[in-house]
């Protein structure tokens, strides 16, 4: 097992983070076990360093598995930008640069190598001497024909396993209902794969669903509280893209349409002019997205209801993959549901696509709250709200439907599982059709005890039901209506539960938010500066930082070396190529406001000074002024360099002013930290050389 130190060191080294997310740790020391794994992790969740920090420590290559050439490049530029060597291969390369691919890897030059599942016959020949320390499968849903999204060539993944026995597979996805999760495993020959389903829960998206009326006028109203955001509009046909595209260019918004139809060239081009921030809007079908890492989208809109519940799920997850506030918006209509029904009765598995299509309906009719909704269909149970989405924002009015329930759940307990919910409800409502006399239903304690209560009724309130977690569908098993285990509770320990009336909600109206100029703020100099960059680079813009770093950024202002190390997402590697750029575009626009306001009575150094008179440690002094010791101590520095009576010894070693002053006479550029820092080989940390630095800028100029 690999030491935790040298995990957090490469986590720090070439990630920029400081600790792993839920999971990730778990995931990875499971790898190193030498354990085939089975990940299910939201996007934006972290599934990548779950093999790409693994691939920084072991001794071979790893191979990722991946379905889409321009989610290759991206990912590949991504670690290249970390300082991580990797490469993809695919057969639209010329032979000279895959033979120069391949002899990077005969000299251990590539740490991990991206391949196409159909251009595996490419790198057989190269991995027999048993190179391959781990195999990555990404999108792996892409095998199983119960996903969302099935490609047949993933299907000729299974040999892998069985041509590498040693070698440990990791399997990942965003996305997979316990039938797709068992599926990946059995045709990936991984049946006893350690399984890792991280929360589905991404709170900082917001969810609303609104009926599909005037639909342009309610987007463009959407847009307008959104300037310089990018987004994805999901529409059903190529058709709508391009109408759509229209439309909203003609009311100057930046749009694009992108479909299957388009040439590859176009495609591409639209895709890398969206990644790079060169466009705001994209206005696709479901054929785009699955290749795009953009961190920085900030709304998704489905302009028609999507199939299926897995699938929106994975497309609503492409915004706010940073974790910042990001919101969701599905427009639904009866046109949407006849036409999704005419897919659904063509496809190779009509009746389970027919069945995942009426959860789809249900979740858009709901009236409890949708995170709930979103959460139980991966199996994930919560018993609060979330209090983010048009729902639980715009409560409908509830009753105690305790009693109801109960009679639905003891239905279900009494047909044994085995009953789709039109007969839970016929034998509810004491239906006497054939099927119930046939079956003998009519002899159940519960048949005909809600007669009350209508057919259409019944029908929302075990929508409800399945929605609040209490019933599931099975859908592998022709659709049966199940229990949970929370329905225990309701029928054996006394569980209260509110049902909403069922009545016709009006949609939620969009909130007023006044427009901000944001132009003047650190956050947007700091973009400006990233997008400068990347133009430069051609690379995207969030491969050099994403929004969440910069915002970080824009609340500690970091200004020398060490300082920005410590915000999350600065790695080493970034340090070096962008550091400069960032820590002086942040000096400057803080002397710029310094400048521009008057400075308080009582500074931030004086109240500092004060504490470290009455003898308090920078320990003390960092959990009394709520700041961190890196900015205690850089505090006492400018203090000490100003004539401040301040011990600065007291904080160094003999032996490490000694080295430091040595260091200073033969370093050929003794001027920045970062070069005494790998002098030293990370021996001593940067406070330590800065304050060493300073006590002898002083002793010299005494």
């Amino acid at each position: 097992m690999v030491e935790e130190k040298d995990l957090l060191g490469a986590l720090k080294e070439y990630f920029g983070y400081d600790t792993f997310r839920p999971l990730q740790r778990q995931i990875i020391d499971s790898v190193f076990a030498g354990n085939d794994n089975m990940v299910i992790m939201p996007t934006g969740g972290g599934k990548s360093i779950c093999y790409q920090l693994p691939a920084t420590l072991l001794p071979g290559v790893t191979l990722v598995i991946s379905p889409l050439i321009a989610l290759m490049k991206d990912q590949v530029d991504g670690l290249t930008a970390n300082g991580i060597s990797a490469a993809f291969l695919n057969s639209s390369q010329a032979e000279d640069v895959q033979q120069e691919i391949f002899s990077r890897i005969s000299k251990n030059e590539i740490k991990l190598l991206y391949v196409a599942p159909e251009s595996l016959q490419y790198i057989d020949a190269v991995f027999s001497s048993g190179k391959i320390s781990l195999i990555a499968i990404d999108e792996a849903h892409c095998i199983s024909s119960w996903g969302h999204d099935f490609r047949p060539a993933y299907t000729q993944l299974g040999y892998l396993k069985s041509r590498h026995p040693e070698t440990p597979i990791i399997a990942l996805t965003a996305t997979a209902d316990k039938a797709t999760r068992k599926d990946i495993c059995d045709q990936l020959n991984i049946p006893a794969a350690k399984q890792f389903i991280a929360s589905f829960d991404r709170k900082n998206l917001s969810l609303e669903v609104r009926p599909g009326n005037k639909k342009l006028d309610q987007i463009i109203a959407f847009l307008k509280k959104r300037p310089d955001q990018s987004g994805i509009i999901y529409c059903l046909s190529r058709k709508n893209t391009e109408e759509l595209a229209v439309k909203l260019k003609s009311k100057g918004f930046d749009a694009e349409a992108y479909h299957a139809g388009l040439s590859h060239s176009d495609r591409i081009k639209i895709q890398e002019d969206f990644i790079q921030d060169k466009n705001q809007i994209i206005c696709a079908t479901v054929a785009f997205g699955m290749g795009i890492d953009k961190s920085n989208v900030r709304w998704v809109i489905h302009y028609n209801l999507p199939k299926n519940l897995e699938g929106y799920y994975q497309e609503i997850g492409r915004a706010g993959r940073d974790g910042l506030p990001s919101s969701t918006l599905l427009f639904h209509s009866y046109a949407d549901v006849v036409q999704l029904r005419k897919f659904a009765v063509n496809s190779g598995n009509s009746e389970v696509q027919m069945a995942k299509l009426d959860r789809m309906k249900q979740y858009a009719d709901a009236l409890s709250c949708r995170r709930k909704i979103l959460l139980s269909y991966f199996g994930e149970l919560i018993s609060e709200d979330c209090g983010n989405c048009d729902v639980c924002k715009n409560p409908p009015e509830f009753f105690d439907g305790t009693i109801l329930t109960q009679k639905a759940l003891s239905t279900i307990f009494r047909l044994k599982g085995q009953e789709s919910i039109s007969l839970v409800i016929d034998v509810l409502r004491g239906a006497h059709n054939a099927q119930v006399l046939e079956k003998g239903y009519q002899q159940l304690k519960t048949f005909g005890i809600a007669t009350d209560v209508s057919w259409r009724d019944w029908q929302q309130y075990l929508i409800q039901l399945i929605n609040l977690g209490y019933v599931e569908i099975a859908f592998h098993d022709q659709n049966k209506l199940r229990l949970t285990p929370l329905a225990k509770k309701v029928l054996f320990e006394k569980e209260k539960v509110r049902l909403a009336h069922v009545i016709q909600r009006e949609a939620a109206k969009e909130p007023v938010v006044a427009e901000k100029n944001s132009e003047n703020t650190l956050f947007e100099k700091l973009r400006q500066l990233r997008l400068k960059l990347a133009r430069e680079e051609d690379i995207p813009p969030y491969l050099i930082f994403n929004d969440a770093t910069l915002k970080e950024m824009e609340k500690h202002r970091p200004m020398t070396d060490e300082e920005f190390m410590q915000i999350n997402g600065v790695g080493r590697q970034k340090l070096q190529n962008y550091g400069y750029n960032f820590i002086k575009e942040i000096i400057a626009f803080s002397k710029e406001k310094r400048e521009k306001k008057p400075r308080k009575k009582g500074n931030t150094y004086k109240a500092t000074f004060e504490l470290y008179k009455e003898g308090h440690s920078v320990e003390e002094i960092s959990k009394k002024r709520k700041l961190s010791p890196t900015t205690v101590y850089s505090h006492l520095v400018t203090l000490y360099e100003k004539g401040e009576a301040v011990d600065l010894r007291r904080f160094v070693s003999k032996a490490d002013l000694v080295a430091v002053k040595k260091a200073k006479e033969v370093l050929d550029d003794p001027a920045t930290l970062k070069a005494y820092f790998e002098h030293f080989q990370e021996a001593i940390d940067y406070t330590s050389i800065k304050l060493a630095l300073s006590i002898l800028k002083k002793e010299e100029n005494s």
